[in-house]
């Protein structure tokens, strides 16, 4: 006997392959991390939380960067791959530590863009902890309206 499937208000309406190939990514990366480390931030390092969402004009990145000062973090665009990085430091103790679950030292998180973007025209801003990066998208691709006539 089939069961019913269950739809919560988190299942997404259509297919979206950029999605799976994301978490496919960050699963491959958390598997690399584990059994290899090089240092440069992205094998021995973690990956911060972060949301990509998309409008009609523009890509908008928010990475979870809880305590990171601006001048911590690296933020380069390699044509339509964004890769944010940097360095959590450690705060010196006061006192015996009992128990440490905070996160430090090299982060790393990158992210492949489904379009091109204008590269002129990106922003970037940090504010309460959360770094936001608003990706426009170029001209080419922006989603135009055609006029439909008769002849």
């Amino acid at each position: 006997m089939a069961l019913p499937a269950l739809r919560s208000k988190n299942t997404p309406d259509r297919w979206e392959p950029f999605r799976e190939f994301e978490d496919l990514y960050s699963q491959m990366g958390q598997w690399m991390d584990s059994a290899f480390g090089d240092g440069d931030g992205f094998l021995s390092g973690w990956s911060p939380l972060a949301d990509l969402t998309e409008s009609d004009d523009a890509y908008l990145v928010e990475v979870d960067l809880p305590g990171v000062k601006r001048d911590d973090i690296n933020l380069e665009l390699h044509g339509s791959e964004l890769v944010v990085s940097g360095e959590v430091k450690e705060k010196e103790a006061k006192g015996e530590r009992r128990h440490r679950s905070r996160r430090t030292g090299q982060f790393g998180y990158r992210v492949t863009l489904p379009e091109p973007v204008d590269e002129d025209k990106v922003e970037a801003s940090l504010d309460d902890g959360v770094l936001s990066i608003r990706l426009p998208k170029t001209e080419a691709v922006k989603a135009r309206h055609i006029e439909i006539t008769t002849h």
